[in-house]
Order: structure tokens, then sequence, then C-alpha cells
């Protein structure tokens, strides 16, 4: 697995999605590859659903459920999130 040396020079929606998901599956934040999927760090329906809450009360977004599956990492959610004209969290809970 490769390990990003700095996430500074991610993208605030990377980092923001990293960090939430680094408390859900019990990871230090660096071991994250944005391009790995997530069910290998062992993601989880409750993960899944709680990452979507977190989208909608952070970002003010409505997300399906199934969003976390049909964008499997890091990159693919952030991606499809960008998309859809989302780029900084209104007010992180962490």
């Amino acid at each position: 697995m490769k390990h990003s040396p700095s996430r500074h020079g991610e993208p605030p929606l990377y980092q923001w999605l990293t960090a939430h998901l680094a408390v859900y599956l019990d990871r230090l934040p660096e071991s994250i590859d944005p391009t790995v999927p997530l069910a290998e760090y062992g993601m989880d329906s409750v993960c899944a659903l709680s990452l979507c809450g977190d989208i909608e009360d952070d970002f003010g977004v409505a997300v399906e459920p199934s969003l976390a599956w049909d964008h499997p990492t890091v990159a693919a959610l952030a991606a499809h999130l960008a998309a859809h004209g989302v780029r900084e969290a209104k007010g992180s809970r962490r």
C-alpha cells in the first residue's frame, strides 16, 4: 500500500473525507490511500451510513445511502462530491 507523504497538499475535500473515515475505520488518516477501495480498510454499512450523515450535516447536501459503495475510494468520493458543487465543509464537528 502506498502512503501519501503529506496530507497538507491534498484538497480540503480529501482531507475532510480522510479524517472522517480514519475515525470510523480506526486508522491513522495518513494510512488511508485515496485510491484504495474503502472496503479493503474494513468499511461496513455502519461506516458508510455514518459518513453519508456527516456529508449531509457538514456540507448541507443530501446524498444517497449507497454513496460510499457507488464511489468506493476517497478519490472517487471527492470527485463525485466536487462534481456536485461540494467544496468545503460549512462547519466541521471534528
